[in-house]
């Protein structure tokens, strides 16, 4: 028998329901909310573990085209725009892309608002703070923050909630199945909004587009993203979007957890070191561009490498330029015994490294800009911040690809509404947040934009339901 709480939450038909607790959900329930609307938001994770991948995030990429409290001189539309442009190679949907650009110039006052709040602008290595805003303790704090403002406006949360099914019928939803409190429950709605992530943590749907390698992937982000709604969704006639093998993959350490590893996990040591294959090999530009701007090709690229598997190797002159991974370096005072600890071939490493080191220009770098100290005569060269690997002891981080979210997901319009296969909006079907983020990045990534994205989105996705009902 259900408890009365349980029943009340069951048995009353919702204006929206909100499926996944994150960024792009929490906006979404808190617009819709504020326009006098009853929203029930489903997270599939116990509520210690609620929001998604926001639970691991730490900032947003804004436009302002003035300094703010929150992030130095500005960052113009136009700017962000090329920025994108750069990292997608173009793949995106250029409507909707600005919709996303033009959109983030309002989020961090909104946010602030509404109980977030921000640390002061940041200097340092990732050279973030003047195009993101960071959140004070991080994306828990900032999630924390939004919940309870969503809580104290009438909305509703209910943990460890399993949507298995949507009653869908030419593209209008009417309910949708849940497993919850150890039974099937039916919940009724008017609106309905995604916002439940992508498939990341589903290794066989991976596999699908990644094959054999994605048995080696590790998982950055949060182990309920296994895809439950997106496939549901794509099985009742949404349109595709995105790649399947498309997804924010960076470089990790390779001894993070299979699963939930989070930002923590990531080694930012690349820019400053050389970074080497199973075999020794250099294999890509370690200085093509800054961080924020690169670090989401790396696990790409490694992912490509034999075994899925590469080696940062760095000195104890470069270890100081980079904020550290929680995992130790492995550390040795001579090349060749650091690659004997990586399982490496010593004098193959050595080899490498002499020959990089020969191939630097003289004089210090500058990380703060491109500082062109490139070198010379190599058949890969660094092209900013080439300084010799010379100064003991020496520091290695194993690397996989660790995969954050996926791309492939459901085509939407500028309204947030989900598309279907004949290009026609579903009546009243939304998504926000990273099921939908393949529309705006095809390919490749931008520190921060993730949760500009679900911002955007999800406040569009909110309003929209919300003027459907009041109008």
């Amino acid at each position: 028998m259900l408890t009365d709480s349980v029943q009340s939450i069951v048995e009353k038909s919702w204006d929206i329901v909100v499926i996944g607790g994150g960024n792009a959900g929490v906006s979404a329930a808190i617009t819709a909310a504020e326009r006098s609307c009853s929203v029930l938001v489903i997270d599939i994770a116990p509520r210690d573990m609620r929001g998604g991948n926001t639970r691991h995030t730490r900032n947003l990429r804004a436009v302002h085209d003035a300094p703010t409290d929150v992030m130095t001189e500005g960052y113009s539309f136009e700017e962000y725009w090329d920025d994108l442009m750069r990292v997608t190679k173009g793949v995106t949907n250029e409507h909707l892309a600005e919709v996303a650009l033009r959109g983030s110039e309002a989020l961090p006052e909104w946010l602030r608002e509404r109980g977030v709040r921000f640390q002061s602008a940041l200097s340092g290595t990732l050279n973030l703070g003047r195009t993101n805003a960071f959140f004070l303790g991080g994306g828990r704090a900032m999630l924390n923050s939004m919940c309870q403002y969503a809580e104290t406006i009438g909305v509703t949360f209910i943990y460890d909630a399993d949507v298995s099914d949507i009653d869908m019928v030419d593209g209008f939803c009417n309910s949708i199945d849940v497993s919850w409190k150890g039974g099937h429950q039916m919940i009724k709605f008017k609106q309905l909004i995604a916002a439940s992530g992508g498939f990341e943590a589903d290794l066989d749907w991976l596999a699908e587009g990644w094959g054999d390698m994605a048995k080696n992937f590790l998982v950055r982000g949060t182990p309920y993203n296994k895809g439950r709604i997106l496939r549901v969704l794509l099985d009742h006639g949404a349109q595709p979007v995105g790649a399947l093998d498309q997804c924010h993959a960076v470089a990790i350490d390779a001894r993070a957890p299979k699963y939930d590893g989070g930002i923590a996990s990531r080694v930012d040591a690349v820019p400053f070191a050389i970074v080497l294959n199973k075999h020794g090999e250099r294999f890509y530009d370690e200085g093509e561009d800054f961080w924020p701007k690169r670090y989401a090709i790396w696990g790409r690229l490694v992912a490509g490498q034999p075994d899925q598997i590469s080696y940062a190797i760095i000195d104890s002159d470069s270890v100081k330029r980079f904020m550290p991974s929680v995992f130790t370096p492995i550390i040795d005072n001579t090349i060749g015994g650091l690659a004997d600890q990586l399982g490496l071939d010593p004098e193959k490493v050595k080899s490498t490294v002499d020959t990089f080191n020969a191939a630097c220009p003289e004089g210090p770098i500058d990380q703060m800009v491109l500082d062109g100290k490139g070198t010379t005569g190599l058949e890969i060269d660094k092209t900013n911040w080439a300084t010799p690997i010379s100064s003991p002891p020496y520091y290695g981080f194993p690397l996989r690809p660790g995969i954050t979210f996926t791309y492939m997901g459901v085509a939407v319009n500028d309204r947030a509404q989900v598309l279907m296969q004949d290009g026609k909006p579903a009546p009243n079907l939304f998504a926000a947040g990273e099921i939908m983020a393949g529309n705006v990045l095809g390919q490749g990534y931008l520190g921060g934009i993730g949760m500009t994205i679900g911002g955007v989105f999800g406040r569009i996705a909110g309003s929209e339901a919300a003027r459907v009902l009041n109008r």
